[in-house]
């Protein structure tokens, strides 16, 4: 499958937002637990900085958002500016596709684009696909926090993971 990859706008914030809660309410690929309302999405576009891209895939051009990706601000003190969390969201149908691959690819382009140097992902340790992923493009695991989410009745342990984008 070709995809295209676009900066994420307003219109697209039900579909970011559809494939989200379906992530809450059927993966540990996120530690929210109640579904989030459009209007979260759309404030969270909405205030996005210039460092902290969204970006959706189409299956073609003008067709529907089948998956997201984003770098996040990892932590608002002053010190964390050039650090960024990242995010990758497939739709269910869409998984297993190459298209997690493709979405690492084109958001870590973008973020080599700005003023970011790292990048930090959390994961959970039984999410193989996703460290593999992260593995695959450059990320190292830097450490392990056990028992630090609970969701589906099972206490999870989080692998962080992080990958320089710059040498400066």
């Amino acid at each position: 499958m070709i995809y295209q990859f676009r900066p994420a706008t307003l219109e697209d914030a039900q579909a970011i937002n559809d494939i989200y809660n379906d992530a809450i309410e059927t993966t540990n690929a996120t530690f929210d637990t109640v579904a989030k309302p459009l209007s979260f999405r759309d404030q969270w576009l909405a205030v996005r900085q210039a460092n902290h891209p969204v970006l959706v895939a189409e299956e073609e051009s003008g067709g529907p958002v089948v998956g997201w990706a984003s770098l996040n601000s990892y932590d608002a003190r002053d010190a964390y500016r050039r650090t960024a969390e990242i995010s990758i969201y497939v739709d269910g149908e869409a998984r297993g596709k190459g298209l997690g691959r493709e979405l690492m690819d084109a958001i870590i382009a973008a973020g080599k684009a700005t003023e970011l140097r790292t990048v930090i992902a959390r994961i959970t340790v039984d999410n193989e696909a996703s460290i593999r992923l992260h593995e695959n493009a450059g990320f190292q695991s830097v450490g392990i926090l056990r028992g630090v989410g609970e969701k589906f009745g099972q206490l999870l342990d989080v692998c962080i993971m992080q990958r320089t984008l710059t040498d400066g």
